[in-house]
This record gives structure tokens, sequence and C-alpha cells, in this order.
């Protein structure tokens, strides 16, 4: 494996950026929570942000949180689709296919919550008024977001993208032909 910086992999991949950022805001929508600010991209570290007033329950927490890998997975996924039926199917494709399917890796390999918000989500679990349900549903979702970040630096993130883009619109044609 090679490294490569995470702003210049943030810069080729910035949609998938701009959909994570997008997907933190459409859920502190859903969950009625006022957003503050947001930068969908810059060059800078983070790439993105959005900040919002705190959460008045846990569950508002970890959907803001976990948000955007529901949505970035079923976008990247999504519009791939287009781009990977000819590559797949036909193994041929035009530069259109091939955009379609870097915007579906870019966006897809940016799923994955940040460290960020698995630190936010911990702080919730942690505290006294936090049931315990939510306790055991939550830890193991900060775990997972922190093993997802160190996997990165193994490119975990784009192998996701890959097989989101790829091998989804693939198990879709084989069920549809």
């Amino acid at each position: 494996m090679f490294f490569i910086p995470g702003f210049l992999i943030s810069i080729a991949t910035f949609p998938g950026v701009i959909v994570h950022e997008l997907a933190h805001q459409i859920f502190c929508r859903i969950s009625r929570v006022a957003v503050l600010d947001v930068c969908y991209f810059r060059f800078g570290s983070p790439a993105g942000y959005v900040i919002h007033e705190i959460p008045r329950k846990s569950s508002q927490h970890i959907l803001i949180g976990i948000g955007p890998f529901f949505l970035n997975t079923i976008l990247g996924a999504l519009i791939a689709l287009p781009g990977a039926i000819p590559v797949i199917k036909f193994g041929t494709g035009n530069i259109i296919d091939y955009i379609y399917i870097w915007l579906g890796i870019s966006i897809a390999m940016h799923s994955f919550p940040s460290t960020g918000d698995a630190k936010s989500m911990w702080s919730e679990v942690i505290k006294k008024e936090t049931s315990i349900s939510m306790k055991v549903l939550t830890a193991p979702i900060v775990g997972i977001i922190y093993l997802c970040a160190l996997g990165s630096v193994f490119w975990l993130d784009f192998f996701y993208g890959m097989a989101v883009a790829m091998f989804v619109p693939d198990l879709i044609i084989k069920l549809l032909v």
C-alpha cells in the first residue's frame, strides 16, 4: 500500500465530501436539530463540516452521526448504476459511464462517519441520562466507526466505494436479468 495525503483524496473525491456533509444537514433537519453553519467542501482539514445545536435526545445524536452512511451508500450505488451497466454487462463504456462510476465511488467512499462523529456519539453514550438500550446500541457503532477509520489507512473506504459502485449494480443486474 502507498500513502496519499488525505487532502488530495478529498480533492479527488470532493462529491463524496459534499454529499457526506449534506447528509448530516438532512439528518439534522429530520431530527429537528437546528443547523448553525455548513461548509460542504473546502481545501483544508476537515474538508467539510456541519455545526448544529446540541441534540436533545440520544437518538437524534446517533441519527445525525450515522446519516451519511445511509445516504452516501444509497446515492453512490444509484449514481454509479447507469455507468456500471454497460461496463459490467457489456465490457464497454464511454467517458460518461466512467464519470458515473467515479461519482458513485467518490460518494460511497465518504459513507463512513468520521472520528469526530464517533466522538460526538461517544460523548452522548457516557452521559448518565442516556438510556441503557441507547448505550448498548451506540457503543458498538462507535467502535465500528473507529475500526473503519483505522481501516481507511489500508484503503477500506476506497474498497467500500468500489464495492458499492460496482458490485451492488452488478448484483442488481444479475437479479433483473
